[in-house]
């Protein structure tokens, strides 16, 4: 019964995340922009281009010597995050997969951005939620390895 359960999830754990992914960086393409040009209250600096200033100066390679403008960074992102998000969604397995690694990637990039820039761990949560989302995902979107008749 149990797996049967977990069985059922695991599609709409893949499809919430899918389009969670999306919608954040539609939020921050497209509502920010809109959003501070009509009103006069600073918004909030979660969905502020002006954040990714910040991001972009503890970017990991960094060290490497390359350090992107903060806007490019944001766009790339945020574009990123929604394709890899969608084919999370409704791409094929091979895609899924790898959809989940790079999703995976990004938010171990912004959990090492928050902390590196020694945030509050509280902005590190939505961030480790979905990491430990999409590494679930993937740990059990795989069937169990069948057993051999000999043993």
């Amino acid at each position: 019964m149990g797996g049967r359960v977990l069985s059922c999830c695991n599609p709409l754990l893949r499809v919430w995340l899918g389009f969670s992914f999306p919608l954040v960086p539609g939020l921050l393409l497209f509502i920010t922009p809109w959003h501070s040009s009509r009103s006069r209250e600073k918004p909030q600096m979660i969905l502020s281009s002006s954040s990714f200033v910040r991001y972009a100066e503890v970017f990991p390679l960094k060290e490497l010597g390359f350090t992107p403008e903060p806007g490019w960074y944001l766009e790339v992102v945020g574009w990123v995050e929604a394709v890899a998000g969608l084919l999370l969604a409704f791409g094929p397995q091979l895609l899924q997969e790898i959809s989940n690694f790079i999703l995976s990637v990004i938010m171990i990039g912004a959990i090492y951005t928050l902390l590196v820039l020694r945030e509050p761990l509280a902005m590190c949560a939505p961030a480790t939620l979905c990491l430990g989302l999409l590494l679930l995902l993937n740990i059990r979107g795989h069937a169990a390895p069948a057993k051999p008749k000999f043993e």
